[in-house]
């Protein structure tokens, strides 16, 4: 069954069950985060799923492709750290909002993305999956018998020519253990005190830097990597600056409620693209099925069994890293900016595979 809708000449909205699917893909990239926040901040978890659920209708329909809506996980992962407080975390998410609102609208990232060169992109792209596969693994070791289970049950449908059918499988797997250790949920209205959860000091250095860190990362990876992937996978154009605008959108609009600072992403976008999505249908099912949560689930969720999630994470990042790879003809720097977002970060693998780049161009020119 499918749904027209008209916007931008013609999108296709798909409800179908490739696009229930696809929106796995992208789910198990937010999952994890946001329930280590939840256990270790005062943040609420049925909040942040709201937050999640409005923009991924959102952005899924004005883009009409299936754009990720994924924590920003440096801040995310400095918060999981201790590094940084709840009110810290958001202070730096709004701060982010302001810079990535003013880069986007000014469309400075599409005249600095000249200077960039694809393999530094594609690299990002690379960092990002081996990111993926590393936290995937980590989140299977919690339960390593889980985990192979959950391993077997993919397994068992891929090699059956079922790939598509692989991620639901899983994902039910790990509902049912949920349910098992939790019973019923009760349904929950979500809180309305994000305003008193920070202040203005929380405007600390620690947010500061932060904010930095996060911004890098955010530029190389949710705008121009992502921007080149749904290039890559939807044959559609949407510029970096577009992307960057709308990030910066979300979180001036979410944060002051309390959600999790939020990007978008390439490993969501290769998620959904490899368990089925092809339009924003896979936008609108997620989006409902997070509302629906935040209201109805949560408890399920607070209790949902990381090492399944990150069985489905392995998958997403062998998509995304395959993609990477076969897209570029300058795979030595690809691997090598990958590997040093992977031991460094994503953000110092974007800036030092900028200057590798040019130095490897000036060198040939000598």
């Amino acid at each position: 069954m499918g749904l027209n809708v008209s916007f931008r000449n013609s999108t296709d909205v798909d409800i179908s069950w490739n696009e229930a699917t696809g929106a796995i893909g992208d789910s198990v990239t937010v999952l994890p985060v946001v329930v280590a926040v939840t256990v270790l901040t005062d943040l609420s978890l049925s909040v942040m799923l709201v937050w999640f659920g409005v923009f991924q209708i959102l952005w899924g329909l004005y883009y009409g492709v299936p754009v990720s809506v994924e924590p920003m996980k440096a801040v995310a992962a400095l918060v999981i750290a201790g590094a940084l407080t709840a009110g810290e975390l958001l202070v730096a998410g709004l701060l982010l909002g302001v810079a990535l609102l003013v880069i986007g609208t000014t469309g400075s990232l599409t005249r600095f993305e000249r200077y960039v060169g694809a393999p530094v992109v594609r690299g990002v792209q690379f960092g990002v999956a081996l990111v993926l596969l590393r936290t995937g693994v980590d989140l299977g070791l919690t339960s390593p018998a889980l985990a192979g289970v959950a391993g077997v049950v993919a397994a068992v449908l891929v090699a059956r020519g079922h790939w598509r059918l692989s991620a639901f499988a899983v994902l039910l797997v790990g509902g049912v253990v949920a349910a098992a250790s939790v019973g019923l949920p009760t349904p929950t209205l979500p809180r309305t005190d994000g305003p008193l959860l920070f202040g203005a000091d929380d405007l600390t250095v620690p947010a500061l830097e932060a904010t930095v860190a996060q911004l890098a990362m955010t530029l190389g990876n949710a705008a121009l990597a992502t921007a080149v992937l749904i290039g890559d996978y939807f044959d559609r154009e949407v510029s970096p600056d577009e992307l960057t605008t709308s990030m910066g959108v979300m979180n001036l609009v979410a944060i002051p409620f309390g959600a999790l600072p939020m990007c978008h992403g390439s490993g969501g976008v290769a998620g959904k693209y490899a368990f089925g999505a092809r339009t924003a249908g896979a936008n609108l099912f997620l989006g409902v099925g997070y509302l629906v949560v935040a209201v109805f689930a949560v408890e399920l969720v607070a209790a949902y069994p990381v090492a399944v999630l990150g069985a489905i994470l392995v998958l997403v990042a062998l998509q995304l890293g395959r993609t990477s790879l076969t897209e570029t003809i300058a795979s030595p720097l690809v691997v090598a900016i990958g590997l040093c977002g992977l031991l460094t970060n994503l953000g110092v693998a974007f800036v030092g595979g900028i200057v590798a780049h040019h130095s490897l161009a000036w060198w040939r020119r000598r």
